[in-house]
């Protein structure tokens, strides 16, 4: 196995010499068997082998650089493990060896670079030719690959190659890319890579395409992937192909130059094949999104690794393997010809033969799925011996059950033109018409010419007469002056937009080359017209059972809910007015509401002038609490309050002690009539208490003691009215 090694160095570092070995675990590399492996020249501007030491790799010249690429071939199984060793210079006195990631540690069960092999291409010795089909699963989506991942413009480019001879090479690695593999991986075009494959006719046999994909990838149960049939030969045994992975500065996948052919002289049963992205060299961004940034000058393909750039979307600091973006399944589903295959055919090969050849109209539709009868077939989209397609539909009346997918409503079947029947004997089989050649004059009216091959001579021995060369006039910019823009022919039309009924199809070309006036190019670069398919059949629209409503949108009160169906119709086969999605309001049980209430009052004046008292502040209740929620605290608090010492009458208090209990007892009760007798005054009794400031929720009373008589002798000051507070009706409203 062949891997394509990276060293860089992180921006904004650099380095400016470097030295790579390759050694069997355990070896100091004293001897030359201690070396496993053979490395091989990319760039010889950039890396050599080192004159003492043929078997390292080390700078061609010294200069500042961040990044060189070199190949390395495994040694033979059994070898065991290799030890990759890295050394770099910054500065004649800055240097590291062996460090982190400068050591890499690979063994025999290593698959970091799937599918990046250099195995040599035997010519075929297989008879008759292999029809096969390519699906493509792309798996590159958020959840795989969540770094960075664009979520509004990914996708897939429409998919291109070719069987193809060993005489012609679309894409390799270590190769450099053309013009028309460019267009592909950096714009998802691939006009030109089709006009390229087309332009080498002798060398292929089947041109593949297969749609874009919008966006990269959706479940196989709503969209389908996407596939394509392409056919081999002894001499036209390889396939290759590519698409863009987008949006990207140059990044694809794809199959490069995979042999169909076996050893045996038959063709490959299936190959299955996880794809990672490989760079084009012609745009040096680093992430999904970077500006345009041409290469200059352009380098050669190579596969992407897990330490290209910090803020590569597939970065991996320890140098892991990237994990896969797509699958591709090659699938052989029909040989045609007398075969020679030296190995028997197993029972794989025979039932896929049989599958080819079975009746067209043998029907495998489930016992669940009730069909209206299949129209009648349309005519055929050819009236050449070209190939074309017809088209007949069904209704879907009914599906008994959910659990059991029903087929398809449209049934689709290769067709020609009248006089070109495969059953006929005396018929030629031609092959299509190889694309237009290019018109004779770069300017003016000129010619141009196509051609097609007897693929099958007629079975009576009679002679083919069909022509197998076309020519026909052509004009290129009609004007030849200065202020002429200067344009390819049209390319190809692309498919009509319309599965059955009216539609549209375009072609385009390209600008060669501005009006050498520097005016403006007013040339159009895109052509439309209209297509017509086959008769339309009103089909109703087809809608999946509504899901259950969803979770509220809420987890108390009042909120929304949702439910979706799906159109299981071919939006192509009309306009659907039913609503895919339904929305009502929900309610669930009331929120808890906490009590809510207000600040604390400020404290009291202390209810005594003099001695113990109290203070007390108040709070009030502004919302109850409701349906459950946390009740109210307290809305009162009271506190100890001592202004001074009472003093008291001396002489009275010597009375008091000389006189029976029965006279004291009288006496007070007499003050609490008259009122309290104070140190220098005699007050009035307390007035009645107030009525309460509120009726629930936290109030207050008042009242008051004032003075009765003041004596002039009295020198007090605490002579004064008095007034005490109390709280009231403290229960919850």
């Amino acid at each position: 196995m062949r891997k394509c090694l990276t060293l860089s160095a992180a921006t904004p570092a650099y380095f400016r010499g470097f030295t790579l070995i390759a050694l069997k675990e355990g070896k100091e590399g004293e001897k030359e068997e201690d070396h496993a492996g053979t490395f091989q020249i990319i760039d010889e501007e950039e890396t050599q082998f080192m004159s003492n030491c043929p078997v390292a790799v080390t700078e061609s010249t010294p200069r500042r650089r961040t990044r060189i690429q070199v190949f390395w071939t495994a040694p033979p199984l059994g070898t065991g493990c290799v030890i990759l060793k890295a050394s770099i210079v910054q500065k004649r006195i800055i240097y590291f060896q062996d460090e982190g990631s400068l050591t890499k540690r690979l063994c025999e069960q290593d698959s970091a670079m799937n599918g990046v092999t250099d195995k040599p291409i035997l010519d075929c010795c297989a008879c008759g030719t292999a029809k096969y089909r390519l699906t493509f699963y792309g798996n590159w989506s958020e959840k795989s690959h969540p770094k960075d991942y664009p979520r509004r413009a990914n996708h897939w480019s429409a998919i291109i190659g070719g069987s193809h001879s060993k005489n012609y090479v679309l894409w390799e690695y270590g190769g450099y890319a053309s013009e028309g593999v460019k267009q592909v991986a950096e714009l998802g075009s691939p006009v030109k890579m089709e006009e390229e494959i087309r332009q080498q006719s002798d060398e292929v046999l089947t041109v593949i395409k297969a749609k874009a994909q919008w966006p990269a990838w959706q479940p196989l149960n709503i969209r389908a992937a996407p596939s394509a049939e392409f056919s081999v030969d002894r001499t036209r045994h390889l396939m290759s192909f590519l698409t863009m992975l987008g949006p990207s500065p140059d990044w694809n996948v794809g199959l490069s130059a995979e042999d169909l052919c076996t050893k045996d002289c038959g063709w490959v049963q299936r190959v299955i094949q996880d794809l990672i992205p490989w760079d084009a060299g012609t745009d040096s961004g680093v992430t999904y999104e970077s500006p345009n940034k041409p290469t200059v000058p352009q380098e050669k393909i190579r596969p992407l690794t897990s330490l290209d750039h910090p803020q590569s979307p597939f970065y991996d600091p320890e140098g892991g393997s990237i994990k896969s973006v797509a699958r591709v399944v090659i699938e052989r589903i029909a040989r045609k010809g007398e075969q020679c295959n030296i190995v028997p055919d197993n029972v794989d090969d025979i039932v896929a033969d049989l599958a080819a050849e079975a009746p067209e109209d043998e029907d495998d539709t489930p016992e669940t799925c009730i069909y209206s009868n299949w129209s009648p077939w349309s005519a055929c989209s050819s009236s050449t011996c070209e190939k074309g397609k017809r088209m007949r539909q069904r209704m879907l009346k009914a599906q008994l059950d959910l659990s059991v997918p029903c087929p398809e409503t449209q049934d689709f079947q290769p067709c020609m033109g009248p006089g070109c029947s495969d059953e006929d004997g005396s018929t030629c089989m031609m092959s299509e018409w190889i694309t237009w050649s290019p018109c004779s004059v770069s300017c003016g009216m000129g010619m141009r010419s196509r051609e097609r091959y007897v693929k099958q001579f007629p079975d009576d021995g009679s002679i083919c007469k069909v022509p197998t060369e076309e020519t026909e006039k052509c004009i290129v910019n009609e004007e030849c002056s200065p202020s002429t823009c200067l344009v390819t022919e049209w390319g190809e039309w692309d498919e009509c937009s319309a599965s059955c009924g009216m539609g549209m199809k375009k072609r385009h070309r390209m600008i060669k080359m501005t009006p050498a006036d520097g005016s403006m190019c007013k040339a159009e670069t895109t052509e439309a017209e209209k297509c017509m398919m086959p008769e339309c059949h009103t089909i109703p629209c087809m809608l999946s059972p509504w899901s259950e409503w969803s979770d509220c949108s809420v987890t108390c009160g009042k909120g929304m809910r949702t439910r979706q169906r799906m159109l299981k119709s071919a939006a192509e086969l009309g306009d659907c007015n039913e609503e895919l999605e339904q929305v009502e309001k929900c309610m669930l049980p009331e929120c808890p509401i906490d009590c809510e209430l207000t600040e604390w009052s400020q404290w009291s004046e202390c209810n005594k002038s003099c001695g113990k008292g109290h203070m007390i502040r108040t709070r009030m209740i502004k919302m109850e609490p409701q349906f459950g929620g946390a009740s109210c605290p307290e809305t009162v608090q009271r506190k100890k309050c001592r202004i001074r010492k009472c003093l008291r009458n001396p002489n009275i208090e010597k009375r008091r002690w000389k006189e029976p209990r029965e006279k004291r007892r009288s006496e007070q009760a007499k003050e609490d009539v008259d009122g309290e007798q104070f140190p220098g005054c005699k007050m009035k009794p307390w007035t009645a208490w107030s009525e309460c400031t509120k009726l629930c929720g936290g109030g207050i009373q008042e009242r008051f003691m004032t003075v009765k008589k003041r004596f002039k002798s009295t020198q007090f000051t605490s002579c004064k009215d008095k007034k005490e507070l109390r709280a009231c009706n403290v229960h919850p409203c």
